[in-house]
């Protein structure tokens, strides 16, 4: 056993223990409790299990943020808005835990183990009930102060592509106008086929039916043309080598070619662009890259 890493989300909690070489030795799942006492608990069951098959550094891969100054959590699925959720687990467990986003723990699983091993600097961007990602460079997390980096979801998207589609500015979740997840998500993805056919479909069937059903291509095509936008500043401000997609649209056939093809013609000057992968862990990812940066902090600690 090298590490562990619990991934936590509402509604379930997965432990898994990996051998030295990175291969999964074993997992054990358990429901994600509603109430905050019975998840603190459930969670310190989660690592009293995996202490039965070794001593090594255990990390917890969730959704949502903690505030490096209080220490509190801020979190959509889970009953820890709020609570000082990391260390009351540790509390509980008796022992310290390594905390870390869900979004960053794939971008880490990817960068050293998964579609983008090797590349430097590497993005990991989830596209799926909201958007977020992470950056890895030298092997590492880029630090993040205030633990927002990889926020993504929540840049404001540029005015002209939302002005040429003539779509609405819509308030996010967050509180901001415009931000980048709600169009990009796959709830995104609904209200621009919405805002084009004045009809509600789900993603799925807007995703399916596409080649066709005119007005879901066309919903299909705004939404390259916004996410191009998007991949343009993420490519002028970091310069990744690769972007890593994951998250429910990352399973839409032929994206990352869509977006390669889009990005291409969009590039500054004719500059090269990022390979666009999709993400290999698949439901590995949150809990190995938890257990990454669970060795990564004992390490360097």
């Amino acid at each position: 056993m090298i590490a562990a890493g619990i991934d936590l989300g509402g509604t379930k909690i997965e432990a898994q223990v990996f051998a030295a070489d990175w291969s999964l030795s074993t997992r054990q799942r358990w429901p994600t409790p509603k109430d905050y006492p019975a998840l603190v608990a459930a969670m310190a069951t989660a690592i009293r299990w995996v202490e039965t098959h070794g001593t090594a550094p255990i990390g917890i891969s969730a959704a949502g943020l903690i505030n490096p100054r209080t220490g509190l959590a801020l979190t959509s699925n889970l009953s820890a808005t709020g609570k000082p959720f990391p260390q009351d687990i540790a509390q509980a467990a008796g022992r310290p835990i390594a905390w870390i986003n869900d979004c960053r723990a794939l971008t880490l699983s990817e960068a050293t183990l998964g579609a983008a091993r090797g590349a430097d600097p590497a993005v990991g961007l989830i596209l799926g009930t909201g958007v977020a990602g992470g950056v890895v460079t030298g092997g590492r997390l880029l630090p993040s102060p205030a633990q927002t980096g990889g926020e993504f979801g929540h840049f404001a998207l540029a005015a002209p592509p939302i002005a040429a589609h003539g779509l609405p500015i819509l308030t996010c979740g967050c509180g901001r106008l415009g931000c980048v997840e709600t169009y990009l998500s796959a709830p995104g993805l609904a209200r621009i086929a919405a805002h084009v056919s004045g009809a509600q479909h789900t993603p799925e069937t807007i995703v399916a039916d596409r080649a066709t059903t005119a007005a879901f291509a066309k919903a299909w095509d705004i939404w390259l043309d916004l996410a191009t936008e998007f991949l343009i500043n993420l490519c002028l401000t970091i310069d990744p080598e690769v972007i890593v997609i994951g998250g429910g649209l990352s399973r839409v056939p032929g994206l990352t070619e869509d977006l390669t093809r889009h990005l291409a013609k969009a590039s500054l000057g004719g500059f090269p662009i990022p390979a666009i992968r999709l993400a290999e862990g698949g439901d590995a990812s949150g809990a190995r890259g938890a257990a990454l940066h669970a060795l990564n902090e004992a390490l360097h600690a």
